[in-house]
Parts: structure tokens; sequence; C-alpha cells
């Protein structure tokens, strides 16, 4: 079916070398596309984008500077003359290294505006200056594909008793910045179809659900318990809807936001 083919299309993959960035380069590269991996570790694109199949470019990129991420533009178009996808999947999560202070610091209550802004800044700063620099030349260029990655918790809230132990402790808390960080990709994927609509730039968001990923034990019985499939999802199971919103199989649609949850959201 060539409508899903990206044969010697060329797509630009931020958070390259994270669970699910690596599955999405590896979904565009045997869909034929030219990827160009990129994160922060340059070396480490590099030996990751040597995996890949067919021609693949790895380049180091800080997607909060604009120094940076217009050198990725220019390294891109140097290699290869042309963007055509765009997969804006960098992104930030809270993290606390030690689980004594994770539930205090984790409460809206006490939640640090340092990390609030450092997860603002990588999700949605850093999703803006792709997009506008990446972005401005694909509607130069008359034709492209933005995929904004956000999450099951850009559409409804966080379910908090599913952090929670047998015994009915609170593990962790889901802090508000990732939740409202993810709601920003899907208005702003909603912005940029409006805008660039006419210059043949289709902008869609693809919404994952929760990715299994040797978390504890109850929390992985407490998320599939609310899944219709019954299970937290494998990173393989994005690999097509990835390829379709790249591809010219959603050539009509723009401005959407596809929900890939399990069911999660669908009760």
């Amino acid at each position: 079916m060539n409508i899903f083919s990206l044969q010697d299309r060329v797509a630009i993959v931020t958070g390259s070398l994270g669970l699910l960035g690596k599955e999405h380069c590896r979904a565009l590269a045997d869909a034929g596309a030219h990827v160009v991996v990129t994160d922060l570790y340059e070396e480490r694109c590099k030996e990751f984008a040597a995996t890949l199949a067919p021609e693949a470019l790895g380049a180091g990129v800080d997607v909060t500077d604009k120094e940076s991420v217009s050198a990725l533009l220019e390294k891109t178009l140097t290699c290869f003359g042309r963007v055509d996808i765009l997969l804006n999947n960098a992104a930030l999560d809270e993290k606390f290294e030690n689980p004594l202070v994770a539930v205090q610091m984790s409460q809206f209550e006490h939640f640090p505006l340092s990390l609030w802004k450092k997860i603002m800044d990588v999700n949605v700063t850093g999703m803006f200056l792709c997009s506008q620099i990446i972005g401005a030349f694909m509607a130069e260029q008359g034709k492209g594909s933005i995929i904004n990655v956000a999450s099951t918790y850009g559409v409804v809230a966080p379910d908090q008793s599913i952090y929670r132990t047998p015994e009915g402790q609170q593990s962790f808390f889901k802090s508000p910045a990732y939740p409202v960080s993810k709601g920003a990709v899907i208005s702003f994927t909603r912005f940029l179809a409006s805008y660039w609509g006419h210059r043949g730039v289709r902008v869609n968001t693809l919404s994952p659900g929760g990715v299994e990923n040797a978390q504890d034990a109850f929390f992985i019985k407490n998320y599939a318990a609310k899944t219709l499939l019954g299970r937290m999802a494998q990173p393989s199971d994005y690999r097509g809807a990835v390829v379709y919103l790249a591809s010219d199989a959603s050539s009509y649609m723009t401005g959407a936001n596809l929900i890939v949850d399990g069911g999660w959201t669908a009760i």
C-alpha cells in the first residue's frame, strides 16, 4: 500500500533516544524515510542512527535553544536538501531520585517551581521552537507533516489512585506540570494546523497511553485495569500510528488528536 510509504522522505525526530523515540525512528526508517536522529547527546545519536536503514543522520540538539534548532535544520538540509516530517517527541516528566521525598515533592502544594519551569521549557517551548524553525521551512517548501506527541494526560486528568500500593499508601502523585504541558501540545497543534493549512503543512497530535517499562508490579496492574484492552502499551504499539500520521495515508487529516491508549479515555 503505497500511501503508507515514506520512501526517500526526510524525518526529524526529537527525543530520539528515549523509549518511544527509538521506536518512532525505527518505524519511520522501516517505512523508507531518511531519519534524522536528534537528542542532547550527538555521539549517542550517531551510534543509534547507524543502526537504521536507509541512510540516517545523527545530530545533537537542545530543543530549548533557538540556535541549536537552527543548526539542526542546516545540518539536515546539507545532508538531504529537504525536510518532510517533524516529529516533536522530546519531553520531560517529573523524576524524584529519592523515593523518601517523592510523595511530598510530587504533591501540588509542594511541587518545585524550578521543575515546573524545566518541564514547560522542554515540552512546550521546545516544541514551539522546532515547529517555528523547521515548520517554517516546510511552509516555504509547500508541504510537510508535523506530529506533536502529547499524552492521554493532555486529554483527561491523572488518576492518582493508580499510584497507590496494595496497602493503600500513595507512592507518588502525578504532578500538574506534565498534564498541563501535554494539554498545551494539543492546543498548539490546532493553532498550527489552522495557521499553515493553506501552505500544505499538516499538523496532528499523537496521544499515547502509558508504556510498560519495568514499573512496580502494582502500578502495572492498576494501570492495566483502567484500559479496555487490559494492559499497558508496548513501545512498538505506536509504530503504525506514527507512520500513518507521517504518510499520505493521512493526507486529509490535520488539527486532529489521534489517541492510542488501549481504551483508557473511552470510558
